[in-house]
């Protein structure tokens, strides 16, 4: 017969869960609600309904989420109702039975998100490396990268990189030089970017090895370059900055050879030799010129006057002094000349005046 008493709706603290389908079993059978299987706290909080009979305890058993009659259920038995009183456990809700409000604020820990559970698209700000830990790994390249680690990823997929280029300062005429880096492969190719965007590839090159270039390049331009290596894969690297200076290099105006006859002991400027370039300073190679035993000159190593206070110093005699000039641009660039002077003196011993 039916049920008779309060509504199940009006027991307070209880929940009602799904009736059960008798199977001529004693079951077990599946305790849920709505569909998801709920764990009672005890048999004893349980008031089951069959035919309209209150079942007692007794007459039956809880297993986790199920429960098993001490005789068995007829298929042609009706399960009225099933009400546990208190709290159960819902081992898993039913799809889109919790809804947003039923879930309390941090309920959600670590330890309750399966992997790979939280996507990219739901992070508020990007992960870095210093938020991973873990003992995973990543693989990249067949490199295996650990969660929180970093890598090179450019050295791992074998980017071709740039160390230094010798000589790093070079005339108009075609020059070979030597490029250092790491994973070059045979077929590279070579270009000197110059830094107004022109593009001049190199007139040959040669793979060394892994580390080592040779390039043959003629750059008609003078200017600043930066130095751009493409393997046949695509990978490619280019000088972080203008590494290559294109200048030409100092040129002599004064003809080289004697640069006059001068009276010995002579005061004053002598004479001055020129070059043209970028920014040029005057040296000797010598120890002719400016040694105090010997011309007893001064070389001004910006505008190439010589002078001297005494020239030849304690020479009484004509002597021709033999030294070698150097001309030194900003790009130190040098060029070498050879000259001579030569110191007179009169028939006494005296010195004279150069005519």
């Amino acid at each position: 017969m039916a049920y008779i008493g309060r509504g199940t709706g009006d027991i307070s603290n209880a929940s009602v869960l799904d009736v059960i389908t008798f199977t001529n079993s004693a079951g077990p059978y599946n305790l849920t609600q709505d569909a998801a299987a709920f764990v009672p706290v005890s048999a004893a909080a349980l008031i089951i309904s069959v035919d309209g009979v209150i079942q007692s305890p007794a007459t039956f058993s809880i297993n986790g989420s199920t429960i098993t009659f001490t005789s068995s259920m007829a298929s042609s038995q009706t399960n009225d109702f099933i009400i546990h009183n208190g709290y159960g456990l819902i081992s898993t809700p039913g799809d889109g039975t919790v809804s947003t409000a039923s879930i309390a604020d941090l309920a959600v820990t670590t330890d309750k998100l399966a992997n790979g559970a939280v996507t990219e698209a739901k992070l508020s700000t990007p992960v870095n490396n210093s938020a991973l830990t873990g003992n995973g790994a990543i693989t990249i390249n067949s490199t295996s990268v650990a969660l929180g680690g970093s890598i090179n990823v450019q050295a791992v997929l074998g980017f071709p990189t740039f160390t230094s280029i010798s000589p790093n300062v070079a005339d108009n005429a075609q020059t070979t030089f030597t490029i250092t880096g790491t994973n070059f492969a045979a077929g590279a190719h070579v270009d000197f970017i110059a830094s107004s965007g022109a593009i001049i590839p190199a007139d040959s090159v040669t793979i060394d090895s892994a580390t080592q270039i040779t390039a043959v390049g003629t750059l008609s331009t003078d200017g600043t370059y930066f130095i751009r290596i493409e393997n046949t894969t695509g990978l490619a690297v280019r000088s972080a900055s203008a590494v290559l200076t294109i200048s030409d290099a100092p040129a002599w105006q004064t003809a080289g050879g004697s640069l006059g006859t001068f009276a010995g002991n002579t005061n004053g400027t002598l004479v001055t030799v020129s070059a043209t370039g970028d920014t040029i300073v005057y040296s000797e190679s010598t120890n002719v010129l400016t040694n105090a035993s010997l011309a007893n000159c001064t070389l001004n190593t910006s505008t190439g006057v010589i002078s001297s206070t005494d020239f030849g110093g304690s020479s009484t005699s004509p002597t021709t002094y033999s030294f070698t000039l150097v001309a030194t641009d900003a790009q130190n660039q040098a060029s070498s000349r050879n000259f001579t002077l030569t110191s007179s003196f009169g028939a006494t011993g005296g010195g004279q005046f150069n005519v």
